[in-house]
């Protein structure tokens, strides 16, 4: 006799698709920015540090659900840039010019305007995909 699961929540998908998002943002900037899965560079200040002590920090609030999983808008940012400096909005608007080239910010910022709710079914593909793009990296 199989069991059926019980529906979750949809914040536990949300939940379990920024672990594995977080992971890869801040592999891929470690990666990128040292050449060395194990730390890399803050966005915003430049310090190095270690990927487990690293933040994936967002240019656009995370709040905003069309930019919470853009690879655009988060990249590895050292805990003191991304809480005690609520982000360092200005190195980061400027680091994200110099990435992406001229209006990429303000492409984030409309693109946040946009109401986007995620389904479970979404949020399951999306954690699956970050977790395949992981496996790439290592």
């Amino acid at each position: 006799m199989t069991q059926v699961e019980k529906k979750k929540p949809l914040n536990y998908y949300k939940k379990k698709c920024w672990t594995v998002f977080s992971k890869y943002i801040r592999l891929r900037d470690c990666l990128k920015t040292t050449g060395s899965p194990d730390y890399g560079k803050c966005i915003t200040c430049g310090r190095l540090v270690g990927i487990t002590r690293a933040d994936a920090g967002h240019f656009i609030s995370r709040r905003f659900g069309s930019t919470l999983f853009d690879e655009r808008n988060v990249h590895l940012q050292c805990k003191q840039c991304n809480g005690a400096y609520s982000g360092q909005l200005l190195e980061y608007r400027r680091q994200i010019i110099r990435l992406y080239g001229e209006g990429a910010d303000t492409q984030l910022e409309n693109k946040a305007t946009e109401i986007k709710k995620f389904t479970p079914q979404e949020l399951i593909e999306l954690t699956e995909y970050y977790t395949n793009k992981i496996k790439e990296l290592g």
